[in-house]
């Protein structure tokens, strides 16, 4: 039996808030048991996934190689499926959409519509170039990731995963306290937007993997209605700047990838109509926290292993 006072030696930092995490959805999905109809479901997963977390983590301890590799990995696919049980909780939890909201905002805050007004820039060559660069976006990390442990550098790789995966749970709360769709929907004909806004060869294509994502079918009646709650703050642009920031504060090589390739990413995110202005400041805020409470958290665990503290100067 695995001894609760061996977890800060052997959980890393991403698996300790990744438990946490798990064990707030789960905490939800049982308080809100008469609204989330597969409640049960997910608290099981929850259960399991948090298991299999704890499992991987003293494998990883006792015998490194192969189970090293999943520890380092395994976010992957556990981050989609976290924000695919969001997608279960957030509307039937919240049962309200706070677009009005953002869009009344933008009108106080910047006097107008952005997507609306970065209509009359827009043109097919951009909005490919903007498209191609807004599906890069979970390529991102990866990139990054593999970058630091090509180079062997191997505790800037757990910060970095650490902080992109603290990140994308802090933008899961944004989801929660600020359900919302997007301008596409509440500004715009999400149905008219491939006449709209055309692109050359892949836009398409890419937008339906967006689409796809968010669970909307090309042609589906009341996409508002089905799609993922997940404007507010802009992920996109919160995750993207973390990845920026982390590139450049570790002087990566892919840093000369990352931060052109990031600031089309950001700007794609209005002039695609997928986020108002707001969502976009509110990422840079929430990255800001991130980077800031993140650093702290990382280093406190570290401390109560008895490893030695992260420093961006050392790694």
């Amino acid at each position: 039996m695995l001894k609760l006072k061996r977890l800060t030696e052997i959980l890393t930092p991403v698996d300790f808030i990744t438990i946490c995490f798990g064990l707030f959805l789960t905490g939800l999905n049982i308080t809100y048991h008469t609204r989330v109809e597969t409640w049960y479901l997910l608290v099981a997963a929850n259960v399991i996934g948090i298991a299999f977390i704890i499992t991987v983590a003293h494998l990883k301890y006792k015998y490194g190689g192969f189970w090293d590799f999943i520890n380092k990995w395994y976010m992957i696919p556990l981050m989609f499926l976290t924000f695919k049980e969001l997608y279960v909780m957030i509307k039937p939890i919240r049962q309200v959409d706070l677009d009005l909201w953002l869009i009344e905002i933008d009108r106080i805050l910047f006097g107008f519509d952005v997507t609306v007004v970065l209509y009359d820039i827009a043109n097919p060559v951009l909005t490919e170039l903007l498209q191609i660069s807004y599906g890069t976006f979970f390529f991102l990390p990866l990139i990054l990731g593999v970058d630091l442990l090509v180079n062997k550098r191997e505790e800037a790789f757990y910060f970095a995963a650490f902080s992109i995966v603290y990140g994308f749970f802090l933008s899961f709360y944004g989801y929660f306290l600020v359900p919302a769709v997007g301008p596409r929907f509440y500004l715009h004909d999400f149905h008219t937007i491939n006449q709209e806004l055309p692109g050359l060869f892949l836009t398409n294509f890419l937008r339906d993997m967006v689409n796809a994502g968010e669970s909307l079918e090309r042609g589906m009646l009341n996409p508002e209605f089905y799609v993922q709650r997940d404007v507010f703050p802009s992920g996109h642009t919160q995750m993207t700047l973390i990845v920026m920031y982390l590139a450049y504060k570790l002087k990566t090589k892919s840093r000369y990838f990352l931060i052109p390739n990031g600031i089309l990413l950001v700007f794609s995110t209005v002039y695609l109509r997928y986020h108002y202005l707001i969502d976009v400041v509110a990422g840079l805020l929430f990255m800001i926290f991130t980077m800031w409470s993140g650093y702290k958290i990382y280093n406190a665990w570290k401390k109560a292993g008895g490893k030695n503290e992260f420093d961006y100067e050392n790694y």
